[in-house]
């Protein structure tokens, strides 16, 4: 089983929030997860659900500002066996080529 999530952390407060974000990755370090940055957020993968939530909750807890916006997107694929690299190898295969990278239209 393999369980892939999409984390979002918004530290609200005034200024840059790179410094609370890479606090929040950092955090994820301590668990048996692995990760993804990108510029909406960070998709994290995990043998199970239960080692999602804990380093979610780590990621959230490790912001230090007044007011923290954390969202959340869990497919678990309880049946399948199928990594986020397998599942954009199906949309690619599907597309006949890899989709469009970020920076292609800067």
């Amino acid at each position: 089983m393999v369980v892939v999530a999409e984390l979002t952390v918004v530290p609200i407060e005034e200024g840059g929030m790179a410094a609370e974000i890479a606090s929040a990755v950092e955090a994820l370090e301590a668990f048996d997860v692995d990760y993804e940055t990108n510029p909406a957020g960070t998709v994290i993968e995990a043998e199970d659900a239960t080692e999602v939530f804990r380093a979610v909750l780590a990621a959230h807890e490790a912001v230090d500002s007044d007011r923290v916006i954390t969202l959340l997107k869990v497919d678990d694929e309880r049946a399948g066996s199928e990594d986020g690299a397998g599942k954009v190898a199906s949309v690619e295969r599907e597309l006949g080529r890899p989709p469009r990278r970020s920076g292609r239209h800067a």
